[in-house]
């Protein structure tokens, strides 16, 4: 879809605001859908960017995720299910110049677009990837989804899902991913400072969206979301700072003599036994990935390193073989290796 009847209103990226990046078409989600939050932020955030409204491309695959393409103002591309890093990655590579962001469901990126989206965050694409995880498949009315959780019961378990959930923070760092981050839909200034973040990262930034799907798990992440007990069933991670959590942040994240995260109580045993978080760290977000029950669970920007992207490698790589290969094309084809067949 091309939505073009605002572009030419201005030339400097400077002028843009939010309502630039806001389409006349009706949003189509269902009232009080996380999905709502997130649009908001990243139309909040686009026109900070100091980029030309006509240099924004979003791509989605299929699910309640993938309509957010019709409510930007941008370009947009609809495409396959599980399919949109391998689209997003073309374009980025055929113009490097755009600004190529990827718009995801648990299930879309997940599942059937399992190895789509591992590849783009291994090769370190230039690529935004926003996954939307509300732990089941709304579009297709509650079925269980990579992400849920086992025993869940849906219309396609009804007896309990027996799967282990995928985690999409452990896969991301597993695949090699340069920036990886977590976020809550209704926690709207970390969203937008994550964004921002995502934005600015020259190579593959993924952002996994905790969002609740209203109509099939509104209570998936209840504890973390409500204002009696999410102080204490969630840290945030800030680079360079310790990783206290609970309403007085009296409680922080150790690591025993095995390195696995243990609850430290700060007015009993000290500050200084609660870990300074390092988002460059090779080895900490893996450890904090795997927080499990009876520990807060992490949001922020878990890993964030610089590598040279694949467009800028693949660039330099065509460069160095125009170079090479100077003179007619009959007699770059008979070079090397040739026979002739009579």
């Amino acid at each position: 879809m091309l939505h073009l009847e605002n572009f030419v209103q201005h030339t400097d990226p400077s002028l843009l605001t939010r309502k630039d990046f806001v389409p006349s078409n009706e949003v189509r989600w269902c009232p009080a859908c996380g999905d709502f939050a997130i649009l908001a932020q990243v139309q909040k955030a686009l026109p900070t960017l100091g980029i030309p409204k006509e240099n924004f491309v979003f791509v989605s695959g299929i699910g309640c995720s993938s309509r957010f393409p019709y409510y930007m103002d941008t370009y947009g591309i609809h495409s396959i299910h599980g399919r949109a890093p391998a689209v997003a990655t073309g374009l980025k590579i055929a113009r490097p110049d755009l600004s190529v962001w990827v718009i995801t469901g648990d299930g879309d990126a997940l599942s059937i677009g399992g190895n789509h989206f591992i590849h783009a965050l291994r090769r370190n694409v230039g690529l935004k990837v926003l996954l939307f995880n509300n732990q089941i498949y709304g579009l297709t009315k509650g079925q269980y989804s990579p992400t849920s959780e086992v025993g869940k019961k849906t219309k396609s378990t009804p007896d309990g899902s027996i799967d282990y959930p995928l985690e999409p923070i452990r896969v991301a760092l597993g695949a090699g991913a340069t920036f990886v981050a977590r976020v809550l839909a209704t926690d709207g200034p970390l969203l937008g400072d994550v964004l921002l973040k995502a934005a600015a990262h020259k190579g593959t930034a993924f952002v996994e969206i905790y969002q609740s799907c209203v109509m099939f798990n509104e209570e998936a992440f209840e504890t973390i979301t409500e204002v009696s007990t999410k102080d204490d069933n969630r840290v945030i991670l800030k680079h360079g700072e310790r990783l206290l959590f609970g309403k007085n942040k009296e409680k922080g994240i150790g690591l025993n003599e095995k390195g696995e995260p243990i609850v430290i109580d700060v007015l009993k045993d000290g500050i200084a036994k609660v870990v300074v978080y390092d988002q460059t760290s090779q080895t900490l977000p893996y450890v904090l990935a795997h927080m499990s029950e009876g520990l807060p669970t992490p949001f922020g920007v878990f890993h964030s390193v610089e590598k040279t992207n694949y467009e800028t490698l693949l660039v330099e790589q065509v460069g160095r073989a125009k170079a090479k290969k100077q003179g007619s094309v009959q007699a770059m084809l008979e070079e090397g290796e040739s026979w002739v067949v009579e």
